[in-house]
């Protein structure tokens, strides 16, 4: 759950009123959005189980240091000798077992772009939840507002239905304004709840934890060059991190395929037993090499080179791919703010100046109160499109950022 606090405190000539709630209750724990960010990076779920990759991860560079174990076997026979003992050694000579350690290690680093690119998700999700639940105290309070103003015009139409000047038609339609306007303020009420709710989800906070927002809704995102964020980009972005990262793990595959093509050798060494002929006790030795005659990895070689020129031809295709979507995501910003300078400067001022004349108007006895409801209804119209303005700006710079793949503020 969500408690009001300055959540739209812009300087615009027509700012966004304050919630016409009760007091946040003494429970309510102040949250501005980087500590909403810092909460999630401590703990969300998603970022937790992700993290516990890398546990994965260094668990398969142990693996791939380890060595053979070696092998005892005994015999008894018949024939002399009648017993023997032998051990049995692998031994790879072709660094075999560094090049398994190099292509773990690389695998755990892209484990860590993996983990990097979920906590720029959570870190997007969180930035939405938290303007999402400022946009709910935000219709809140245009819902209080159109309530007032709803109660105010039923005040003026009874007062003129009591001197004579309207029918009692127009009293009705006044009340069934303001109960109207009742419900959607109820209404508006129970979606503080929904959004607050979304925000615990991400923070993994009890679903009755209440926020007192700390912040404006109004909050002008930062800006940047469109140079610099192509440029931060193409270093960053974890689409490019993950491809690159990939095709570094499949060089060390190559590598490792190169070495298994020098052949293991088995080292056996042993004691013949109990020949009473001949000996009590006899040494014996015996060196083995497989001859890479036939299967050389020529296959699997030629299959790894083929994945490392796609992965190379996909890194391109991405880095163009990226550049043209960075782009759309900083003119979609822009127009966003555009947006919601015309509806600051210019609709929201024409709007509640309409509106305010209507009222005038109608208590001065020189229109009807439909001519003030249809006045009314467009202001708040234009209000309700400035928050879904302002939301949309925040949003869009969400995006921006993680398609760039670092945070811009």
């Amino acid at each position: 759950m969500v408690c009001p606090a300055s959540f739209c405190s812009g300087q615009s000539a027509t700012p966004v009123p304050a919630p016409v709630s009760a007091p946040a209750p003494a429970t309510a724990q102040a949250l501005n959005l980087q500590m909403a960010l810092d909460l999630a990076d401590k703990q969300n779920l998603d970022l937790a189980a992700a993290r516990l990759q890398r546990s994965i991860a260094a668990a398969g560079i142990r693996i791939a240091g380890e060595i053979a174990n070696p092998t005892i076997s005994y015999s008894a026979a018949r024939d002399e000798p009648h017993e023997s003992l032998f051990f049995d050694q692998e031994i790879q000579i072709g660094g075999q077992r560094g090049r398994r350690i190099a292509e773990a290690r690389e695998e755990s680093a892209l484990t860590d772009v993996d983990v990097a690119t979920i906590e720029r998700q959570v870190r997007r999700e969180v930035r939405e939840a938290f303007y999402g639940a400022a946009l709910a105290l935000g219709r809140t309070a245009e819902r209080a507002e159109a309530l007032a103003l709803a109660n105010r015009l039923r005040d003026i139409a009874q007062q003129r239905f009591q001197s004579g000047d309207v029918p009692q038609l127009e009293v009705v339609q006044a009340e069934l304004e303001a109960s109207r306007a009742e419900a959607d303020l109820q209404v508006t009420r129970e979606e503080e709840k929904v959004a607050g709710s979304a925000l615990n989800a991400l923070l993994n906070e009890p679903a009755e934890t209440e926020w007192q927002l700390q912040g404006a809704l109004e909050d002008a995102p930062s800006d940047a060059q469109l140079a610099d964020l192509l440029n931060r980009a193409a270093q960053q972005s974890p689409e490019l991190q993950h491809l690159a990262q990939e095709l570094k793990v499949e060089q060390s595959h190559e590598s490792l395929l190169r070495a298994d093509r020098v052949p293991d050798v088995g080292l056996e060494f042993g004691v013949d037993l109990n020949a009473p002929h001949d000996y009590r006790a006899g040494p014996r030795g015996q060196l083995t090499v497989g001859l890479p005659v036939f299967a050389r990895n020529q296959g699997e070689l030629a299959q790894s080179q083929a994945t490392q020129r796609e992965l190379g031809a996909n890194l391109d295709a991405t880095r163009r791919s990226l550049a043209g979507r960075v782009e759309q995501a900083y003119f979609e910003l822009h127009a966003r703010r555009t947006q919601v300078d015309l509806y600051r400067d210019t609709l929201l001022p024409s709007g509640r100046k309409l509106e305010d004349l209507a009222e005038q108007s109608y208590q001065a006895g020189k229109s009807d109160i439909l001519y003030v409801l249809a006045a009314q209804h467009d202001a708040q119209q234009l209000q309700s499109d400035y928050l879904d303005s302002l939301y949309g700006l925040q949003a869009a710079y969400a995006e921006l950022e993680e398609i760039v793949g670092a945070s811009l503020d």
